[in-house]
């Protein structure tokens, strides 16, 4: 850490975790308080109510009064919530992807850019030297290499490729010592070679140590344009000590000794991780350090879109807005500096766009720390992996579709269970508060409830919170779930209270009669939202729906389940006019999510 400029900064930030910011978790908990507000005052309306209305049968008003109360909760929305969290975490984990914070699940579902690093992330992490391209014949140009691998403490993978290949000399000793910086590019030794004569040898990115036009640095981009990397060998007139305080005057005192071909492979993989992310809608920004000429050919094999017209960083504009639009209209950026990274972020972000941010080194630590999503790499240091919400144990790039598709999984899944849960609340305290007005039993007994909870939401959200979902989270997660939800509800309730009402006139007093008739209602509105929320329908989903309507259909005709949940539809009239105006309601909540469905948020 202590090599870069930015040493300070990173000291005070590498610690310290970001919280993603959870709209799901924000949203559950604003549901919650509309339930707790909603259900209080109800709730001890119902109680008076049903004590008042049941006075000589005091131990069926408490029944009644708890069926009320207790069907108002929607006690799954935050069990199934943790749930589909744990899994998510655990699927993941299988897959050698460290969940460092929960929230990042959520953050996965809404990645719209990913911005990779091209070493380490599309190229293998392992590079090998291929070729010395030297300008001079009698320069010492392997010892040269070999003294500059054996003062660096940190070797990145190019200087280990070259380590590889040019062992360290006998006999050379530094005196002084440029350490590499990404902001700089390039790294230095002044040694003292077994001659006793000194001697400067600086390495690093042609482009930054050669002056435009160096017929060196043509040859450079030549190389680098096939998707090698090529550093620059080169001595200088000034020290180690004197180049890193006057770093604009290296290259009147460079003379350019050899180019270092280095071979980068591309992770086999990386094509079928690509072409996934343009599939489902998610931009891939490549950012890099390397040439960019260099990125854009290797950006080329990968079919990256605009590969073609990659970005030299150091012609970027500074402003946030007309850095902005540099990003949204090209995809491959190089010689990219860490504090580049971290204002591209914030680009993109201003833009709208929800910024997933993979890389391995020290570099990377401020732009993943800022990022929606940090995915470090498990070689990487530590510091990139204290910041990341995940680690690539395996540094498996092809982890990543699988670490995208589980955030969808999550959210898209809780969304469905939160419309079931929350339709729920609406039609139980609608009813409630109705039979407070009109003084009337309440309709149903709490064993009647729970097997209208079980069947059309307790059982079918614990499958559909676990079941595969590739959508994209969108953002206004409460909004979009009350907005079918409150109607969905009231339709429900108003269903149910035409039928426990007109069961009333029709068995005059027969409250196990009336309250059968508006079971049979209230279970066929809500089969009709498990319907509804079950779309699009797969080969389980279609059987989980048509499954829970014949386990009700058993109960009302198998003897002993009848007398168990008390359930005996009795004449003609009152269970057809019943099964009528389910189905009536069943007809409006089609239209009302027709409706909800068209005017829904578009994904950002």
């Amino acid at each position: 850490v202590g090599r870069d400029a930015y040493a300070a900064q990173l000291a005070e930030e590498a610690g310290r975790f970001t919280l993603v910011n959870s709209e799901l978790r924000n949203g559950i908990n604003r549901i919650l308080k509309f339930v707790t507000y909603v259900i209080v005052p109800t709730g001890i309306a119902l109680v008076i109510s049903q004590i008042v209305v049941n006075e000589n049968d005091l131990p069926e008003a408490v029944r009644r009064m708890v069926a009320g109360l207790v069907h108002m909760v929607p006690e799954g929305l935050v069990l199934l919530t943790s749930m589909a969290f744990a899994v998510g975490v655990i699927r993941l984990g299988r897959r050698q992807c460290l969940v460092q914070e929960l929230p990042a699940i959520e953050g996965l579902a809404r990645v719209s850019v990913v911005c990779l690093d091209k070493t380490g992330t599309l190229t293998e992490g392992s590079m090998d030297v291929a070729e010395l391209v030297e300008f001079e014949s009698g320069l010492p140009v392997r010892e040269a290499l070999g003294a500059l691998g054996s003062v660096d403490e940190r070797p990145n993978a190019s200087m280990q490729a070259i380590i590889d290949a040019c062992p360290p000399p006998a006999g050379w000793i530094a005196t002084e010592v440029a350490p590499f910086s990404s902001a700089r590019k390039w790294s230095g030794a002044t040694f003292s070679e077994p001659s006793g004569r000194k001697s400067t040898w600086l390495l690093g990115a042609p482009d930054v140590l050669l002056p435009p036009g160096a017929g060196a640095l043509a040859r450079a981009d030549e190389l680098g344009a096939t998707g090698l990397r090529v550093l620059l060998l080169a001595q200088s007139g000034l020290s180690a000590e004197q180049a890193l305080a006057a770093p604009e005057q290296i290259c009147e005192h460079l003379r350019p000794a050899a180019l270092v071909v280095i071979e980068q492979r591309l992770r086999k993989e990386a094509p079928d991780t690509i072409r996934y992310f343009a599939d489902q809608g998610v931009q891939a920004k490549v950012i890099s350090g390397d040439n960019a000429v260099s990125v854009g050919a290797v950006a080329a094999k990968l079919e990256i879109p605009g590969a073609a017209d990659p970005v030299d960083a150091r012609n970027l504009p500074a402003d946030r807005g007309e850095l902005a639009d540099v990003l949204e209209s090209h995809a491959i950026f190089g010689r990219v500096v860490p504090r580049q990274k971290r204002d591209m972020v914030h680009a993109l972000q201003s833009r709208g766009h929800n910024v997933a941010m993979t890389g391995d080194g020290v570099n990377d630590v401020l732009a993943l720390k800022d990022a929606d999503i940090g995915v470090a790499m498990g070689s990487g240091s530590e510091a990139t992996k204290a910041v990341a919400q995940i680690v690539l144990m395996n540094n498996n790039f092809s982890a990543l579709p699988s670490v995208v598709a589980e955030g969808r999984r999550v959210i898209g899944n809780i969304e469905r269970v939160a419309h079931l849960f929350l339709t729920k609340t609406v039609y139980a305290a609608l009813l409630a508060i109705v039979v407070v007005i009109t003084q009337v039993p309440y309709p149903f007994l709490p064993r009647h409830l729970t097997l209208v909870s079980t069947l059309s939401i307790g059982v079918p959200a614990f499958f559909l919170a676990l079941a595969p979902n590739t959508e994209r989270a969108r953002p206004g997660f409460v909004r979009r779930v009350l907005r079918f939800a409150v109607p969905a509800g009231a339709i429900a309730a108003a269903a149910t209270l035409a039928s426990y009402f007109h069961a009333r006139w029709v068995y005059d007093g027969d409250l196990a009669a009336e309250t059968s008739a508006a079971t049979l209602t209230l279970f066929i509105v809500v089969l009709w939202v498990l319907a509804v929320i079950a779309r699009p329908y797969t080969w389980w989903r279609a059987g989980l729906v048509a499954a829970m309507g014949i386990g009700f259909t058993l109960v009302l005709t198998v003897p002993y389940l009848q007398e168990f949940f008390q359930l005996q539809l009795s004449g003609f009239q009152a269970p057809w006019v019943s099964a009528a105006i389910g189905i009536g309601a069943g007809i409006l909540l089609e239209i009302t999510w027709r409706l909800v469905d068209h005017r829904a948020d578009p994904p950002r």
